[in-house]
């Protein structure tokens, strides 16, 4: 074999891995995002319907809750209206999983044709399932409104939701979060004029970056029957529990948690579609395994560029 043949079936051995690894980054680089991107398109329009609220018309209540206990439920992703009075607590709740970052923003509008005496002062507050409240980085959680002003708008966008955290902090957990729209600061003549609120509430995973180690227990959601104990019951649990339900009206009201109008209350706040803990896909799986493939590609053009012909004598 000549030198000319050697040096050019040496070139050909280095070109083909490199030419290989050129095509696995334009791949892994190029097409990934790109199919990411889709996914969560086809997600969000899933999740929202032509109105920016949830398709489920049950996660799209026409009323507010008066407390914790009572809020009206919405979607991961839905819209709740309401009429109400100015002075009056309105409280929703909703679910978010996690690894998930929450927004919440509401549009309060006036409805006394020019009544008011003075500026108002709105504030929305955000509370996890243990009644902590979390705090806002993102959006105008208080606003004044001018006496002549029509409209009010608030916002608040949390801290990207932790699967697990220390008991001493206060880092937003898996579950249920309480929503709480009110005026702090009023003439007092103004109280018990009419408005009407429109609440939505947006989730939206927060990516690979933002995955944490381990597992929450349990979610932090309210129970519907707070102090029944379902399991180890026996085989009349269930008839015990219809007796129960008779017997006692707020019982009743725990086991159908539904009003006339639809609206779902706190105790069935419903499981992220993905799960509490976000699922186990992550986009951490898909660059871990391109970087693995890249890694591999990268150490046989390596070899290939150190390894000497064999001389055949």
């Amino acid at each position: 074999m000549s030198r000319h043949t050697t040096v050019r079936h040496r070139a050909r051995r280095v070109g083909r891995p490199a030419a290989v690894l050129a095509l696995a980054a334009g791949l892994l680089l190029g097409t990934a995002p790109a199919v990411l991107a889709q996914e969560d398109g086809e997600s969000a329009g899933e999740q929202q319907g032509s109105d920016g609220g949830s398709t489920d018309p049950a996660a799209d209540p026409t009323e507010a809750g008066t407390g914790f206990r009572d809020a009206a439920v919405l979607g991961e992703s839905g819209r709740g209206t309401a009429r109400a009075t100015v002075g009056e607590f309105l409280y929703w709740a909703f679910p978010v999983a996690a690894g998930h970052d929450a927004t919440v923003d509401a549009t309060v509008t006036f409805e006394d044709d020019g009544d008011r005496s003075g500026p108002s002062v709105w504030q929305i507050d955000v509370h996890d399932g243990l009644r902590r409240k979390q705090s806002c980085v993102g959006g105008d959680a208080t606003v004044e409104a001018a006496a002549d002003a029509a409209e009010v708008t608030l916002g608040c966008a949390l801290r990207t939701v932790r699967s697990w955290a220390e008991p001493w902090s206060g880092d937003p957990l898996p579950g249920a979060y309480y929503v709480r729209l009110t005026a702090v600061e009023l003439p007092e003549e103004d109280l018990g004029l009419p408005v009407s609120v429109v609440v939505r509430t947006t989730t939206e995973d927060a990516g690979g970056a933002h995955a944490r180690g381990g597992e929450l227990g349990a979610p932090l959601v309210p129970t519907p029957r707070a102090g029944s104990l379902d399991d180890g019951a026996g085989a009349g649990s269930a008839e015990d529990a219809a007796e129960d339900a008779e017997e006692s009206g707020s019982d009743a009201d725990a086991a159908d948690p539904t009003t006339d109008d639809g609206v779902r209350f706190a105790g069935v706040v419903a499981e992220p579609e993905g799960g509490w803990n976000g699922g186990w896909w992550s986009d951490r799986w898909l660059w871990t395994a391109g970087g693995g493939v890249l890694g591999a590609l990268a150490a046989l053009g390596g070899y290939a560029l150190v390894r000497h012909p064999r001389v055949r004598g």
